[in-house]
């Protein structure tokens, strides 16, 4: 899975460093959110199945790519050409990749939420630029790569009452995947993992900043 041929249309900002982006391709458009700053690491976040910006846990992207962006990680927000669809949703992560390589963001680590959790898994084992991985409550199917991920460090992190995706799924893609890898569950916290939004806005920036080296 390539990525795709793109050209990237900006427009007038959200907010001070908050940019709206089309990426047009010949197979479709891809749409984000690009939280700009200087330096060679950014964030790739991905949503689940229904595609959409802004992530679980209440915008849990949003919120932590303005938590980062002062330490120097920048974030891309990215949808779905054909959400649901994980060989599509692979090459758009790759074609969101090879955007931030243009803007000189060599670095980069991919989130993904359920779905998505399948997608940066898959895109994280296929490109070089790939430094780490992290899945929020993940499915199981289309995850085959996740032993190659290593040695980048992958994270999963579910909720223990998730009425979608059981936990056993992150127990599986633990026990399937190489060192350095680290497991978190959240008591009483459901699949949008809004019950632990805090614990999860906390472990999940600590873990990027050491990823990153930003910490």
């Amino acid at each position: 899975m390539d990525a795709l041929p793109f050209r990237a249309e900006g427009a007038a900002p959200e907010a001070e460093g908050v940019y709206p982006l089309r990426l047009l391709t010949e197979q479709g458009e891809l749409s984000g959110r690009l939280h700009a700053c200087p330096g060679d690491t950014a964030i790739l976040w991905v949503f689940g199945s229904g595609g959409g910006l802004g992530g679980p846990a209440g915008g849990l992207y949003d919120r932590l790519a303005e938590v980062l962006r002062p330490g120097g990680i920048a974030s891309l927000e990215l949808d779905y050409r054909r959400p649901g669809r994980l060989g599509p949703c692979v090459a758009d992560v790759l074609t969101g990749i090879e955007h931030l390589a243009a803007l000189g963001k060599t670095r980069v680590v991919l989130v993904g939420h359920s779905f998505g959790g399948a997608v940066v898994i898959t895109a994280g084992a296929a490109s070089e630029q790939v430094i780490a991985v992290a899945a929020l409550s993940s499915q199981t199917a289309g995850t085959e790569a996740v032993g190659a991920l290593s040695p980048r460090p992958v994270l999963f992190a579910h909720g223990e009452a998730d009425e979608v995706l059981p936990p056993r799924c992150s127990l599986d893609l633990h026990r399937r995947a190489r060192e350095p890898k680290q497991l978190t569950l959240y008591p009483g916290c459901r699949h949008g993992l809004d019950q632990c939004r805090d614990a999860l806005d906390r472990d999940l920036t600590a873990w990027l900043r050491r990823v990153t080296g930003r910490g």
